[in-house]
């Protein structure tokens, strides 16, 4: 057991530490390979809770077909790739207060929902489970999202073609 939190611990770290490059990066393309950092260290917390079905649609949907979509997007768009001055903002840390109080408030939450439980992971879910349950019961869902993603890829068409 000490082998997985150690493990949780170092992809815990390096998904921090990515998504607060993510979201500080002026580049685009950088933004989106530590994006894929991020959905990669998910996709190896799926592995640590025996869930390896979910890691790898984890692996396959949001870094094989999002972050490529994404960076398909800002090539078609023609969007800038490297930073610019005038996108900065000088009041970044008014906007860290709003950032923490919503912080303490979601760890509060999740404190007072779940308190002192522990996950069970003694059970296994079977592929077929989480197949079965993506495709009966999130039914919908899923395929609002396949909806959402076709929306985007010809929205980036589009503007690509205003030319």
């Amino acid at each position: 057991m000490v082998a997985q939190n150690v493990a949780f611990g170092v992809l815990a770290v390096t998904m921090v530490a990515a998504a607060f490059r993510l979201v500080t990066t002026k580049n685009v393309v950088r933004a989106a390979l530590f994006l894929a950092i991020v959905l990669g260290g998910v996709a190896g917390i799926f592995i640590l809770l025996a869930a390896e079905f979910v890691a790898w649609v984890q692996v396959l949907v949001y870094i094989g077909a999002i972050v490529v979509l994404f960076l398909f997007g800002v090539m078609l768009t023609r969007a800038p790739i490297g930073g610019e001055a005038g996108l900065d903002n000088p009041h970044r840390l008014v906007a860290a207060l709003p950032a923490v109080m919503v912080l303490a408030v979601l760890v509060n939450v999740q404190a007072e929902a779940f308190g002192q439980q522990k996950l069970d992971i003694e059970r296994v879910q079977r592929s077929a489970e989480v197949g079965e349950a993506i495709f009966s019961t999130y039914l919908v869902p899923f395929e609002v999202i396949s909806v959402l993603l076709l929306a985007a890829l010809v929205g980036a068409v589009v503007l690509a073609r205003r030319d």
